[in-house]
């Protein structure tokens, strides 16, 4: 991204999408129950809730009534139909992992099968994203917590603590690129998840060889353990690789999130806040709805001077439904340069 003169000035940036990211699928109800939603009708009012509070994009995941993590494809056709009904405006972002949570007490921490997560091409409503992970990596969550982070809380449990430390994202290049053509076919965006500068530079590729062909939309998921640590040097080298046509969020774990939520607001970029990312002030003296951080957020917003998108605005700024008929319309459009012209070797012809 290039930052000119006035870049950094509100009138100069785009309207601040707020992701919501609610349903906490690494947490259990006890872990905090005064927001975590276990009903059907609760978890589409947590929706409601967070649209009202100011946030245009919801992350989502599913719960069962027995308070676990849903891996049942039709529990997310239930809810994404209900939110859809409440909330009409409101962008659908489901989580492509489905539910990483433990089955059991003892079992691993980890991403559904390929094939399963194939499926959610097949959701019916379909939601308007659906995130991709890049590339294969650890998805240690827990190695930049601190023990107070977690403290009374199931992750603090040795068994649950090791589950999570060791989980994997698998996403290898087969995947990826099925899950692109399915995603694409159903008319639903990727809503990419860059856990480093190669993750991005993997789908840079995707799109010059025509794999991809939408809206480069993505995050920077800056929470150590296998991707990016939350720190400016990380971000700028990041945001430096990335085209004047992208949209970018930037998303980070506990009390990294709101002060890297608020160097992404001031640079111009988007946000994300949510049980699932964060449990805290940042005094660590009271636990935070995601209620109160998209209010927050809200306020600070205001303080830069920069307008929060309704879901309408959120839906131009991510361009949803949006798709491009050749690999040099994606580039044009997404702020890339084209793509290099076979070079002519050797010494011209003589006139």
């Amino acid at each position: 991204m290039n930052f000119l003169d006035g870049s950094l000035f509100p009138e100069n940036q785009d309207k601040l999408v707020i992701t919501a990211a609610p349903y906490g699928p690494e947490w259990i109800p006890s872990d905090f129950p005064e927001d975590i939603p276990v009903s059907m009708e609760a978890q589409v009012q947590k929706a409601v809730d967070c649209y009202n509070a100011g946030a245009s994009v919801l992350h989502l995941h599913v719960r069962e009534l027995d308070g676990k993590g849903s891996k049942r494809l039709s529990m997310f056709n239930e809810l994404i139909a209900g939110v859809r009904k409440a909330v009409p405006d409101m962008v659908i972002q489901v989580g492509g992992s489905i539910s990483f949570a433990p089955e059991s007490d003892g079992a691993s921490a980890k991403w559904l099968k390929d094939d399963t997560r194939h499926m959610l091409a097949e959701l019916d409503p379909k939601p308007d994203q659906v995130t991709v992970t890049v590339n294969t990596t650890q998805m240690n969550v827990v190695e930049q917590m601190e023990f107070a982070d977690i403290a009374g809380t199931s992750l603090a449990e040795p068994q649950t603590y090791q589950a999570y430390r060791e989980m994997i994202v698998p996403s290898g290049p087969g995947f990826i690129e099925e899950h692109i053509k399915r995603l694409t076919a159903a008319g639903i965006q990727s809503a990419f998840q860059f856990y480093n500068i190669n993750s991005y530079e993997t789908v840079e590729r995707l799109i010059r060889r025509g794999v991809y062909k939408g809206p480069l939309v993505m995050n920077w998921v800056a929470i150590g353990g296998g991707m990016d640590a939350p720190n400016i040097y990380n971000l700028a080298n990041f945001v430096r690789a990335i085209p004047d046509g992208a949209m970018l969020t930037v998303e980070s774990s506990m009390r990294n999130v709101l002060p890297i939520n608020m160097i992404g607001m001031a640079m111009g970029l988007h946000v994300r806040c949510g049980i699932e990312d964060n449990l805290w002030n940042q005094s660590r003296t009271a636990k935070m709805t995601t209620v109160q951080q998209i209010e927050q957020l809200v306020r600070i917003a205001r303080e830069f001077g920069r307008d929060v998108a309704s879901g309408k605005e959120a839906r131009e700024i991510l361009r949803i439904g949006v798709f491009y008929d050749t690999i040099e319309e994606t580039l044009a459009a997404n702020g890339f340069s084209p793509n290099r012209k076979p070079a002519k070797l050797g010494l011209a012809d003589a006139a």
